[in-house]
């Protein structure tokens, strides 16, 4: 079961809240519907990423528990706060590792999905216990030189 709250929650926040699964395609598209097309396809990447680990890693995949997610658009940034309901987790910070670098040398994937957070958001910031992550991705509005003259 997937709730929608689109209510203003502080600036303007959008409330998706959904049962553990694996099943992001829908949760997935509705994240991403006001998202320049431009970003959508490694915003897409990062947010299934930071879901994955919240539903699988944080819940278990346990359908009684939720992952909420809340975001928004402030001042040129998209910001996503994802939450679980599981009993946190100590992050290590892995963004200086090579992105090409699959698998770490004890051969299994932890940490490859904090490698491509760093990567792709321009914040990525956990709480204490580890339950709840914050990614923002700042738009690129500058203006741009013209190469007229």
């Amino acid at each position: 079961m997937i709730t929608i709250s689109l209510r203003p929650v502080g600036r303007n926040w959008g409330t998706i809240s959904f049962a553990s699964t694996l099943y992001l395609c829908p949760i997935l598209d509705l994240l991403l519907a006001e998202i320049p097309v431009k970003l959508q396809a490694e915003l897409r990447l990062g947010l299934q990423e930071a879901l994955v680990n919240a539903a699988k890693h944080g819940n278990h995949l346990d359908p009684g528990k939720t992952v909420v997610v809340r975001f928004s658009l402030i001042d040129n940034q998209y910001w996503w706060i994802i939450s679980d309901q599981g009993s946190g987790f100590s992050p290590c910070c892995t963004c200086d590792r090579d992105p090409t670098d699959y698998l770490p040398p004890d051969e299994s994937e932890n940490g490859r999905g904090m490698t491509l957070l760093h990567h792709i958001f321009d914040q990525v910031e956990w709480n204490r216990k580890g339950t709840e992550l914050r990614l923002c991705k700042q738009l690129d509005n500058r203006p741009r030189l013209s190469l007229r003259r």
